[in-house]
């Protein structure tokens, strides 16, 4: 009796405790629920205050109703996490957050989950450094990837988890911090994943120790030295990607052990020697290697993978012929072998699966035909074959392939002509093929491929006319047509392309006259119509474009030349057409008779106001001459660079005027000055910005650069002013250097006294952005050090003619451009030391700037 008496007492204590823990665990998450946002009114739907929390979506409960698992990943939530309360949770193992838009500080009380064995918070938009979590011994999968964490992350925590098996903190802006040795004393490991998150140096030794590692990722960090040959002993790895550092060495021997990897890829390194190591890994699907230095042969047994999908070897010094089976045994996807030194001849097979998406063997030696089977790769997108020695004819269905966005053929021996099919390529953007021996005409369906953006069948052998329908292309922004035997009129149509920007129809037997609608092309940047057979006047609605580009000499073209295209006249683009006459004495050209221009009535009348006007002006010049001389005695001022006749020399197709740019040319707009001149950041009326150098020339008295110039001259033209040696320097070396990393010249602007240099603007943290966005950064932050050394001692260009060049005095920490992790450790290398000396001792490292501060390896 008394015994019955105590267990009913005991269960009554039991039942009164769990029904207080369930209003706490219910409390904890209802007070989860008020600090989280989503759009989905269903999802927190069951969480209220009568449901037991074991029915609350996305919660599990333990035999006890005790809360073991909250699972919310991938429901769009946002707010920050209250780990203050989540874990007085008392049986809480299991924390889900993934693939959300979480955001905030996560808090040191995530230390207080003692009982955690799986904590998922990656992809969300957390911020600042993620908390020591040592006390979480039990952790088992820890997953904290792409979630804008920054900081030091706390590897030391690693050590008390044992019992690790998966880690996943890549893809977060981590402080530079060599290779955690921690990591290798988890040898529970199965899954690592460590890219992108700012490891430098070496790897630690023991890593071939973690044994059981079926995926190890450590891409796109700052590491280098040899590639370490015990990755040989992890042979239950089906994934290794270790692609965008800066390793060394060989493929190590012994990789053929790792029979079970399944995607490879080591791309954008400095690994060397062949890839007969790869030739045993029979059950890879995907294959990549390219941007590195590997040479020889591509191993033939590579053709006989019967699981591989994509193959990547390009810019490598490769060898010999592509495997003729490569491809051809499973659903393979690309092919990219490109500038290598590969010949033979394209496999056949790569698309008899039909599923292939990208041929791209371009800048190789291959020759033979393009194989006929790529005609009926309906899912090809990409098919670029371009600078081989190929030879036969085009397949004609390759011009019709419904998904093909580029057919890239260009720099050939290829014939045949441009099918009709050619009409059904409704995603068809881009056409390269200039420079082969393609014949025929131009089929009138290209106007059904309604995609097209660039069209270029440049010098070849084609004929006829260019089709009427042409005018149905609204996307199409170059034409290149030029160097083949084309002949007709110019269709009137094709001023329906309001896309255009580049034409080029030179070198042809073009005749009739040039329509008139080419002059209403807004975006229009350079036209090419010369060595025609064109006849009649030059429309006046040309007069009104502004030209980058502009060329109509040797043609048969008549009557006066209109007054905008004065410049045209002098600089030989209207040459060789002897019926063309000026109405004022330009160059070499007759006047035109009086009958062809005004009348004589109208030629005194207006003689009367321009003597009138010089009359005026010379009062009002020696009026303002006086003025301004007071007002240069007080203070330098700008001069007003409108009233000067500009030369404008293009090296890039321009989206503005001069008039746009000198209009801009004011104090506001100052964000530099120098001993030569100022630098402007330029903001143009389409919302691009600029940076605009304005250089005196050489032989500009100085007293008149303090002064308005009263008598316009073209610059340049009847021996004007000298352009300095910075401008020439500058001029020479941007204009001619084409790497993604150099600040682009966009054009100069010239006048009698002065040059405007005008540059893309690129503000402080370019360099890190463009680098790291494409994924083609090959410098570990070492390299990025001596840059930044460089760039103190290597901005020559602006003392080019210098036998000692000096530093110049607008190099410092706030112009050079590192990415942001770097910035901090300048003074721990001594640069500023550097930058202080302000001598040039050596220039092995050529650096090209711009005083709007950007830099880049020359």
């Amino acid at each position: 009796m008394f015994a019955t008496f105590r267990l009913l007492l005991l269960l009554s204590f039991l039942s009164l405790l769990t029904s207080a823990q369930s209003e706490d665990q219910r409390q904890i998450l209802l007070n989860l629920k008020s600090t989280l946002h989503n759009s989905n009114s269903k999802l927190f739907h069951s969480w209220n205050a009568t449901n037991s929390v074991c029915t609350f979506l996305g919660v599990t409960c333990n035999s006890l109703n005790s809360v073991t698992e909250i699972n919310l990943s991938n429901q769009t939530l946002s707010g920050v996490l209250p780990f203050d309360s989540l874990c007085k949770l008392p049986s809480l193992q299991k924390l889900v957050f993934g693939y959300n838009y979480l955001n905030g500080k996560v808090s040191e009380d995530i230390r207080n989950c003692v009982k955690l064995q799986y904590l998922d918070l990656g992809n969300n938009l957390f911020s600042g450094p993620f908390p020591d979590i040592s006390p979480l011994k039990q952790m088992q999968y820890l997953f904290l990837n792409k979630s804008g964490f920054s900081g030091t992350f706390p590897w030391q925590s690693l050590l008390n988890m044992t019992g690790l098996l998966q880690l996943s903190v890549g893809d977060n802006p981590f402080d530079l911090t060599p290779f955690p040795k921690e990591v290798v004393s988890l040898k529970n490991l199965n899954w690592l994943y460590l890219s992108n998150c700012t490891l430098g140096w070496k790897l630690p030794v023991g890593l071939g120790n973690l044994t059981e590692l079926t995926e190890l990722e450590f891409s796109d960090n700052f590491l280098t030295g040899d590639f370490p040959a015990e990755i040989v002993n992890l042979r239950k790895l089906w994934q290794l990607e270790f692609f965008n550092n800066s390793f060394t060495g060989k493929i190590p021997t012994g990789l053929r052990n790792l029979t079970k990897l399944e995607l490879l890829d080591g791309s954008m390194n400095k690994l060397e020697g062949d890839l007969s190591e790869l030739k045993y890994l029979t059950n890879l699907v995907s294959l990549q290697f390219f941007e590195n230095d590997l040479s020889g042969e591509i191993p033939v047994e590579i053709g006989e993978f019967k699981r591989l999908e994509a193959l990547s070897l390009y810019r490598n010094r490769l060898i010999g012929p592509i495997p003729q089976k490569v491809g051809s045994w499973a659903k393979f996807d690309y092919i990219d072998v490109s500038e290598n030194f590969l010949t033979g001849t394209i496999p056949p097979d790569m698309c008899k699966k039909g599923t292939m998406s990208a041929l791209l063997v371009l800048q190789n030696k291959l020759s033979g035909e393009i194989p006929a089977t790529y005609g009926d790769c309906l899912s090809l997108k990409r098919f670029r074959v371009s600078n081989n020695s190929l030879s036969g004819a085009v397949p004609l269905s390759i011009w019709g392939l419904p998904n093909v966005e580029i057919i890239d053929i260009e720099m050939n021996q290829l014939s045949g002509s441009i099918s009709s099919d050619i009409k059904t390529a409704k995603a068809l953007g881009s056409i390269f093929a200039r420079q082969n021996r393609l014949s025929g005409e131009i089929p009138e369906e290209i106007s059904m491929a309604t995609s097209l953006v660039i069209v270029d069948l440049s010098e070849n052998q084609i004929f006829g006319n260019i089709p009427e329908g042409i005018g149905e292309l609204k996307q199409l922004g170059s034409l290149h047509l030029q160097s083949n035997k084309l002949s007709g009129s110019i269709p009137e149509s094709l001023g329906s392309c309001n896309s255009l920007n580049d034409v080029d129809l030179s070198r042809n037997s073009f005749s009739g006259e040039i329509p008139s609608s080419l002059g209403s092309f807004p975006a229009l940047n350079s036209l090419n119509l010369s060595e025609n057979k064109l006849s009649g006047e030059i429309p006046k609605s040309l007069a009104f474009l502004r030209l980058s580009l502009f060329d109509l000499s040797y043609n048969r073209l008549t009557g006066p030349i209109p007054q905008a295209l004065t410049l045209e006249a002098y600089n030989g683009s209207l040459s060789g057409n002897p019926g063309l006459c000026s109405v004022d004495a330009i160059n070499s050209f007759p006047r035109c008779p009086a009958s062809s221009g005004m009348s004589k009535d109208m030629r005194a009348l207006i003689i009367c106001f321009a003597v009138a006007s010089i009359l005026l002006l010379s009062c009002l010049g020696v009026y303002l001459q006086l003025k301004r001389r007071k007002e240069d005695a007080e203070k330098y001022g700008e001069r007003s660079l409108k009233e000067e006749t500009w030369d404008v020399k293009s090296f890039h197709v321009l989206s503005f005027s001069e008039g746009e740019i000198l209009d801009s040319i004011k104090q506001e707009n100052l964000i530099g000055k120098g001993g030569s001149g100022n630098v402007y950041r330029v903001t143009l009326s389409n919302g691009k910005e600029l940076a605009v150098k304005h250089i005196w020339n050489t032989d500009v008295p100085a007293r008149r650069k303090n002064s308005w110039s009263s008598t316009p001259m073209l610059g340049n033209k009847h021996g004007g002013g000298g352009k300095s040696k910075e401008f020439d320097a500058e001029v020479q070396a941007l204009s001619s250097i084409r790497h993604v990393n150099v600040v682009k010249l966009f054009c100069s602007i010239t006048s009698e006294d002065s040059s405007l240099l005008v540059y893309e603007y690129l503000p402080n943290g370019s360099l890190w952005d463009r680098l790291h966005t494409s994924r083609k950064m090959e410098l570990d932050w070492e390299t990025r050090y001596e840059i930044a050394v460089g760039a103190a001692k290597g901005l020559e260009y602006l003392h080019h003619g210098c036998e000692k060049p000096v530093i110049h005095r607008d190099v410092k920490s706030s112009n050079i451009l590192l990415d942001e992790f770097l910035k901090p450790r300048i003074a721990d290398f001594g640069l500023a030391k550097v930058i202080q000396a302000n001598v040039v001792k050596d220039s092995s490292t050529h650096v090209i700037a711009g005083t709007h501060g950007y830099i880049a390896p020359g």
